[in-house]
């Protein structure tokens, strides 16, 4: 692909970051250059967005239903899943599996709140209440 032809279609990433890209100079050599994306993987993007948004929708839900813990939200608010989570926290795997249920979360003391807000960049209340704060 020339230079001058690489895509720069809009999609759910271009004002984040851009795709370095190897493209032909004027010279016909390999170069890089930068691309804002293109539209077929900007519609997949897209998709991807989407699944992610109701993903966190589904987990608000679950905790107005009282099925799961504020941890469950923030987790798919973060991108996070349980590997992840307990690397961040120190927990054990199985306790942060257990630590998504709702019962055993309303006991959980301050100090292991606290590592789950400093996990998620929010604050204990914040946990509590899954107050989300956009940046």
């Amino acid at each position: 692909m020339e230079k001058d032809k690489i895509p720069q279609d809009d999609g759910a990433l271009n004002k984040l970051t851009r795709e370095v890209c190897y493209a032909v100079d004027e010279s016909g050599n390999y170069t890089t250059a930068l691309s804002t994306g293109w539209e077929v993987k900007a519609a997949a993007l897209g998709l991807a967005w989407d699944d992610i948004q109701q993903r966190i929708k589904d987990a608000h839900d679950k905790v107005v239903r009282k099925e799961a813990s504020p941890v469950l939200f923030f987790m798919e608010w973060r991108l996070m899943d349980v590997p992840i989570l307990a690397s961040y926290t120190g927990f054990w795997q199985w306790t942060v599996k257990r630590h998504l249920k709702y019962d055993v979360f309303q006991k959980l003391s301050d100090k292991k709140l606290q590592k789950y807000a400093e996990a998620f960049d929010i604050s204990v209340n914040d946990l509590k209440t899954m107050n989300v704060h956009e940046e």
